[in-house]
C-alpha cells in the first residue's frame, strides 16, 4: 500500500489535491487510477517516502480509523446474509455501498466503494480484501480467500462476522473494568487541578496576610502547588511528547511491545488478565481457521500476524517451529509451555480423535466466560478501592489546608474584641 500526493485537473476546470493510499506497484498504475475515478487529468504526483508514508497511515488511522469492528462485522453479515440468499457478490457490495449512516455515508459504504472499484479493475474479492489490511483482520482475509477457492462464500463471511463480533466482546469485556475507575480519576484529577490554580493559591494568600503558623504538611502543599502553577505548561507539554513518544515507540518497536508484555505476564493482577486474554483469543482464532478447513501450520502462520500480545506470540511461533518437524500440537504446546495442562489434554484428545476444531470451541467458550467473570470480579473489587483512595484525597486536603483555617477562624474567636 503506497501513499500518494497528488493535483488533479478536473474537467470542470478546477484544480483539486489531496493524499490517498492505493494498492499499486507502480506511479502509472496509480496515474491511471486517479485519471480515471476523478474524470482528470494528473499534475502532480509524488509518492511519499516510506517513513512519511507510515506516519500518515498512522495519524489517518488515529484520527478517522477506517471502520471500527461492529462495523465491519454488520458489513460482512449483510454480504453473507444476501450472497446465501443467491444475491452476487457485486451486487451485494452495491447495496452495501448505497447505505448511509446517521451522520452521511457510514464506513462500511464507503469500504464497500472502494472493494468495488478493486473488483471493477478485475481483482478477485480475496485480492481486494488484502489490499486493504488495515480494515480487515488477517482471519477475515484469509476466510475470504478460503471462500473464493472453495465456493462457499456466504458460510465464510458469516463465520467472519461472528468471529469479529465475538473479539469485540472479548476487547470489550476486557476494557469494561477500566471505566469506572477511569471516570472516577478524571474527577479527581480535575478536581485536583481546580484546588492547585484556584483554591490553594487564595488560601496562601490569605495565610500570608494573618502571618499564620502553618504546620510543616500544609507549607509543602503550598510550595507544591507553586511550583505545578509556575511549570503547568512546561509540564504539559512534557506529558503530551512523552505520550507521543511511548505511543510511537509502541506502534513500531517489536522489543518495546516484548518487554511490556512480559512484564505484564509476571505482575499479579495483570498477570491473571494477560492469561486469560490470551489463551481466549487464541483458542477462538484457532477453532476459527482449523473450522474453516486451514491447516495447522498455516493456522498458526495466521496467528502469528493476529497476535497482539508478544508473549504468545513468541510460543505460537515455537509451535509452529515444532510441527514443521513433525511433531504433534499436543507435544509442541507441552514442550514449549506456558499453556495449562487442561487445554493440552484437550488439544491431544482432540488430535487422535479428529475433533480438533471443536475442543478448540469448547476451550474458547470456556476461557471466554472465565475472562468475563474475571472482569467482572475485578470491577467489583476497583470500586471499593477507588472511593477509597478519592476518600484519601480529600481526607489529605483536610488535613492540609482546611485545619490551618479553622484554626484562624478559630483565633480570630478567641481573641479579645478591641
Amino acid at each position: 500500500m503506497n501513499v500518494y500526493y497528488y493535483r488533479l485537473l478536473l474537467s470542470s476546470g478546477r484544480v483539486r489535491a489531496g493524499i490517498t493510499q492505493l494498492s499499486v506497484e507502480h506511479d502509472a498504475s496509480a496515474r491511471m487510477w486517479l485519471e480515471k475515478n476523478f474524470d482528470a487529468v494528473v499534475l502532480k504526483l509524488y509518492r511519499l517516502p516510506g517513513w512519511l508514508a507510515e506516519t500518515q497511515r498512522s495519524i489517518s488511522h488515529l484520527v478517522k480509523p477506517n471502520i471500527r469492528p461492529i462495523e465491519l462485522a454488520g458489513m460482512l453479515r449483510d454480504m453473507a446474509v444476501m450472497t446465501s440468499a443467491g444475491v452476487p457478490v457485486m451486487e451485494a457490495l452495491r447495496a452495501v455501498a448505497n447505505e448511509a449512516g446517521s451522520s452521511g455515508t457510514s464506513n462500511a459504504a464507503r469500504l464497500a466503494r472502494r472493494l468495488l472499484e478493486e473488483l471493477d479493475a478485475g481483482a478477485s474479492l480475496s485480492d481486494a480484501f488484502a489490499r486493504y489490511p488495515d480494515a480487515f483482520p488477517e482471519t477475515v482475509r484469509n476466510l475470504v480467500m478460503i471462500g473464493d477457492e472453495t465456493g462457499s462464500m456466504d458460510k465464510m463471511l458469516m463465520e467472519a462476522a461472528d468471529h469479529i463480533e465475538r473479539v469485540a466482546k472479548m476487547t470489550a469485556d476486557t476494557r469494561q473494568a477500566l471505566i469506572y475507575p477511569a471516570f472516577v480519576f478524571s474527577a479527581i484529577f480535575a478536581a485536583g487541578g481546580f484546588w492547585i490554580y484556584y483554591v490553594i493559591p487564595n488560601l496562601s494568600e490569605l495565610f500570608k496576610q494573618m502571618n499564620a503558623d502553618l504546620p510543616p504538611l500544609t507549607v509543602a502543599v503550598m510550595a507544591g502547588s507553586e511550583w505545578l502553577i509556575a511549570h503547568g505548561l512546561m509540564i504539559i507539554v512534557g506529558m503530551a511528547v512523552t505520550a507521543f513518544v511511548l505511543w510511537v515507540t509502541w506502534r513500531y518497536s517489536q522489543p518495546f511491545r516484548r518487554s511490556v508484555h512480559y512484564t505484564l505476564h509476571k505482575l499479579p493482577i495483570a498477570k491473571t488478565i494477560m492469561y486469560s486474554s490470551g489463551l481466549a483469543f487464541f483458542t477462538e482464532y484457532m477453532a476459527l481457521l482449523i473450522r474453516a478447513g486451514v491447516d495447522m501450520v498455516s493456522s498458526l502462520k495466521v496467528m502469528e500476524k493476529a497476535m497482539q500480545d508478544e508473549y504468545y506470540r513468541d510460543r505460537i511461533i515455537a509451535i509452529r517451529q515444532v510441527l514443521e518437524r513433525g511433531d504433534r500440537m499436543s507435544a509442541a504446546m507441552r514442550q514449549v509451555g506456558g499453556f495449562p495442562s487442561m487445554m493440552v489434554r484437550m488439544v491431544g484428545v482432540g488430535e487422535e480423535t479428529g475433533t480438533l476444531d471443536a475442543q478448540f470451541s469448547r476451550l474458547s467458550e470456556e476461557y471466554s466466560m472465565r475472562l468475563q467473570r474475571l472482569i467482572a470480579n475485578l470491577s467489583e473489587i476497583i470500586k471499593p478501592v477507588v472511593v477509597l483512595f478519592a476518600g484519601g484525597m480529600f481526607v489529605f486536603l483536610i488535613v492540609a489546608l482546611l485545619l490551618p483555617v479553622y484554626d484562624l477562624v478559630r483565633q480570630a474567636i478567641n481573641s479579645p474584641q478591641l
